[in-house]
């Protein structure tokens, strides 16, 4: 576990799945922790402080972030927040159901950074991106929560690009399948013995707080993290 005493850190969707295993793990590591999510109770008594934002608005994530930096600036922010729907295969989708999936999967990742990108510009900050191993292989999430967790990725590459020299490492975190609530969520949900063979949100939290523990000069831009029992890279079992 990495010593992370002294930092300042800020996760998204912290009430459940993987951004509440990814607070609760850099709360553990020593950090200070705000927690950014729609539900406010699930994240009490859990070491860090809870702030209730909706993330796919800008006005509401811009005010939760400011009470968060109200003490000083940000060390490590982490984007996780993320949904999808039973009604996602193309033929399904409605403009309405698209604009739902881009606004929470995408947009909020934007919101979030465009918020905490003034408190990070300094050597050492890290944002950190959850996004999922179907942004690279097509699989059965749908094709608006592939694009949008494409579009994720590809943010993450400009911005990289951009803030080169000002201090800010952007990295993108891409998860096989996760056994998190959102699974209840498919048009079939997932069987038992299957949940057992996929990731947990504890380990994605695991990557996380890696990648925040990391020196300041090392800069890791994308990394993959997949069940090895049910997934290889464009194939699950």
């Amino acid at each position: 576990m990495s010593d992370l005493a002294g930092r300042r850190a800020l996760v998204t969707g912290a009430s459940s799945g993987i951004g509440r295993a990814t607070a609760l793990a850099l709360a553990r590591a020593g950090a200070e922790v705000h927690g950014l999510a729609r539900r406010v109770e699930p994240m009490r008594d859990g070491g860090f402080a809870a702030h209730r934002a909706d993330v796919t608005s800008p006005e509401q994530t811009a005010a939760a972030v400011a009470e968060a930096t109200a003490g000083g600036p940000l060390d490590v922010a982490v984007f996780s927040a993320g949904s999808n729907i039973p009604e996602r295969r193309l033929t399904q989708l409605t403009p309405a159901s698209w604009d739902l999936l881009v606004a929470t999967n995408l947009s909020s990742a934007f919101y979030g950074l465009h918020a905490v990108l003034p408190a990070m510009r300094r050597p050492g900050g890290l944002a950190v991106f959850v996004s999922s191993v179907s942004a690279a292989w097509p699989d059965a999430s749908g094709p608006a929560y592939q694009a949008a967790k494409a579009g994720v990725v590809a943010m993450v590459r400009a911005a990289a690009l951009e803030e080169l020299g000002r201090g800010v490492r952007f990295s993108a975190v891409l998860p096989g399948t996760v056994d998190t609530p959102i699974l209840d969520r498919r048009p079939a949900p997932p069987d038992a013995e299957t949940r057992r063979r996929m990731l947990r949100p504890e380990d994605v939290a695991g990557v996380c707080v890696f990648l925040a523990g990391l020196p300041d000069h090392v800069h890791v831009p994308e990394i993959t993290v997949l069940p090895s029992a049910l997934q290889a890279l464009g194939r699950t079992s």
